[in-house]
């Protein structure tokens, strides 16, 4: 991707010093031959190679901080999302496991709240099955969860 994109930009550097080139007409070309005019080649390849080193060196930062993320010391495994469960268009119902209790909290883009703590979990974290888990739920909170009918 980024050598793509390198190479767009080097295309752009280079395009119109190659027109200005074959614009010349070869009076000026001989007019120039005195040894003051730059090179325009070894400009570009300069620039072109300062753009590759500023390019990667944005990548590789960006790699670092990324290898960095987990190397700062906080626990990240004393809170688990357990599941979640959409509600509503902008409304979710999560059940997440914290310190081995499990709460279920009902979440809206205005609020987070609290709507049980179970004393005992719900649905096994250490088994990757939580297929159920609205079954479970239902059992536990002892609510009908069906529907209601449109008559």
């Amino acid at each position: 991707m980024w050598v793509k994109t390198a190479g767009v930009s080097l295309l752009l550097l280079v395009a119109p010093v190659v027109a200005e080139e074959t614009a010349k007409t070869p009076q000026s070309v001989a007019a120039n031959t005195t040894g003051s005019a730059p090179d325009t080649m070894g400009t570009l390849l300069s620039l072109g190679a300062g753009l590759l080193a500023v390019i990667a060196i944005i990548y590789g930062c960006a790699w670092i901080i990324r290898r960095m993320n987990g190397m700062t010391g906080m626990n990240n495994n004393a809170i688990k999302v357990v599941s979640v469960m959409a509600i509503g268009a902008r409304e979710r119902i999560a059940l997440v496991e914290v310190g081995g209790q499990q709460i279920l909290l009902g979440i809206t883009p205005s609020s987070i709240r609290t709507l049980q703590v179970f004393d005992e979990p719900v649905v096994d974290t250490s088994s990757g099955n939580t297929g159920d888990f609205a079954k479970r739920l239902q059992g536990m909170i002892g609510k009908s969860w069906t529907a209601p009918s449109k008559e």
